[in-house]
């Protein structure tokens, strides 16, 4: 295999009419009738929503903007332009009353006073992974960022039970969100359309049962600069093409990149490619110019992320 610097580009015209084709016939499949689509204001969610319209038309998609309290107002404002150009009906749900209900908040800022006591209701946090790893050896380890009403910040490093303790209550903001999704898709006999990219796809970046669970994955093996690219030929709004990725789950701002890629996607799709298609190390170096333990750090890091969430790509083991 040729590998260059061009190596992900796509045929945008033949891509978005190969995946049409996908969804027209998993929906037969299905037997279902149009597809709903968690409108995040992000550009994966963007494109499956415009790939949807071309096969069911406007009036078959719904799409579904899901908030809560700490979400940014860019979000909502950003989904809503995209519903609109693409003329389909865009329903608000605001999910904080479910998420207070079970007690999201009150069971990750309970880790985060731990960390830091002074930590109040009007604070803000997010975690991220170390930035460095093609420059630095290291572990995945997390680190809490803590802002307090006066805008000053610090970081403290979490315990892997630390961690865990926020990230099992954040997720429970994906599983909610699927599940006012699936409401909506079962009652008009829709399909719940995924976002999925195949960047996340191979490392884990996804919540089982939460924007994990849905009926189909169309772009689950574009990487994020193939979503790009397509998105952009298919007319997603500027706004969204613009925006850094981000998962928007958190009180403060955080990107995919300080969250957990910790490289430029601009960087990363190529050496996931590369990394995924065996690209020998050497090769990868004379074509990004990059070191050759850049490269095996880069390598080390995918490998342990898709072995470490492997069981998130499977069904659930069950005896013969």
């Amino acid at each position: 295999m040729d590998f260059t610097r061009d190596a992900l580009k796509i045929d945008c015209g033949v891509e978005a009419g190969r995946i049409a084709a996908f969804i027209g016939e998993q929906a037969r499949a299905m037997r279902r009738r149009g597809a709903v689509i968690g409108l995040s204001g992000g550009v994966d969610s963007a494109l499956s929503a415009s790939l949807s319209v071309k096969v069911f038309g406007r009036d078959r998609v719904l799409a579904l903007l899901l908030p809560d309290k700490e979400s940014s107002p860019q979000s909502a404002e950003f989904a809503a332009r995209e519903a609109a150009r693409l003329g389909i009906e865009a329903l608000t749900v605001d999910i904080t009353p479910m998420l207070e209900a079970f007690g999201t908040y009150e069971k990750r800022d309970a880790v985060a006073r731990a960390v830091r006591p002074e930590f109040g209701p009007d604070w803000k946090l997010k975690i991220t992974l170390p930035a460095d790893v093609l420059d630095r050896d290291g572990y995945n380890f997390f680190t809490l960022t803590t802002i307090d009403p006066q805008g000053r910040s610090r970081a403290d490093r979490l315990s892997n039970d630390q961690a865990q303790g926020i990230i099992a209550a954040t997720c429970t903001k994906h599983r909610i969100r699927m599940m006012v999704q699936y409401y909506y898709a079962e009652k008009a006999n829709y399909l719940v359309c995924g976002t999925t990219n195949r960047s996340e796809s191979l490392q884990g970046l996804f919540v089982k049962y939460g924007d994990g669970g849905v009926d189909i994955e169309p772009i689950a093996h574009l990487y994020k600069n193939q979503v790009f690219q397509l998105a952009e030929f298919l007319g997603v709004i500027p706004e969204i093409l613009d925006r850094a990725p981000c998962p928007d789950t958190y009180s403060a701002p955080v990107t995919d990149e300080e969250w957990f890629f910790r490289m430029p996607f601009k960087t990363l799709d190529l050496l996931l490619f590369a990394w995924e298609n065996k690209i020998g190390i050497p090769e990868v170096c004379r074509v990004m110019k990059l070191r050759e333990d850049q490269v095996g750090r880069a390598f080390r890091d995918f490998a342990s992320k898709h072995r470490t969430t492997e069981h998130l790509r499977r069904l659930p083991p069950c005896l013969p």
